[in-house]
């Protein structure tokens, strides 16, 4: 089994290279299907389930809990529940035992033990902010200033929530086996060098 997870700052297009990543070499693919599942097994609204998880819900936890889910009272249980269900279901996606990509999640922490190949996508705030407003939805008006406080308060969510269960650093180079600077590049360009780097590697580590 073959396991790919693609952290990524907002609106680097880590996501698409996610996915295009898994189209060229195969693999099952999973980003939004987690929230799904999630929502699925709580019973609740998907985008209540994204607010929450990637909305900058941690960011005011202080970081003294011993980097696990037993939070105690410091967590609503609702938002607690929702970091151990989406632990099990990534945890689910590596026992079926499929080759596969995995979109953020902190799938890479949660599956160290399958030593998936990590990748961290990242971009300079321009080409971030062009990404985004590129992307927005019709009749969307949206300032480049809203638009990079948006990307930062994720980005600060993200790094914020693995901070909880890891000692090591959202965004920092050796937390990952390759860092991607899309902010240059077509992300369909870029796809095929990294699908060989990544088959490269899975070829060695063998």
């Amino acid at each position: 089994m073959k396991i790919v997870t693609i952290s990524r700052e907002f609106g680097s297009g880590g996501r698409e290279l996610g996915k295009r990543l898994a189209d060229e070499l195969g693999f099952d693919y999973y980003d939004r299907e987690i929230i799904t599942a999630i929502a699925q097994a709580q019973g609740m609204d998907e985008r209540y389930v994204e607010k929450a998880l990637e909305g900058g819900a941690w960011q005011n936890v202080p970081l003294t809990y011993g980097r696990s889910f037993a939070l105690g009272p410091v967590l609503q249980s609702t938002q607690t529940g929702l970091l151990v269900e989406q632990r099990l279901v990534i945890e689910s996606i590596a026992k079926a035992g499929r080759d596969c990509v995995i979109v953020g999640r902190d799938a890479d922490i949660l599956l160290a033990a399958q030593n998936p190949f990590t990748i961290f996508v990242c971009a300079d705030m321009d080409a971030k902010v062009r990404r985004c407003m590129e992307r927005a939805g019709e009749g969307e008006a949206l300032s480049r200033k809203a638009v990079e406080q948006n990307i930062k308060r994720i980005d600060k969510a993200r790094a914020r929530s693995r901070e909880m269960i890891s000692d090591s650093k959202w965004g920092q180079g050796g937390s990952y086996h390759m860092t991607v600077n899309t902010s240059s590049w077509d992300i369909r360009e870029l796809t095929g060098a990294v699908a060989g780097f990544v088959t490269r590697w899975f070829s060695r580590a063998r």
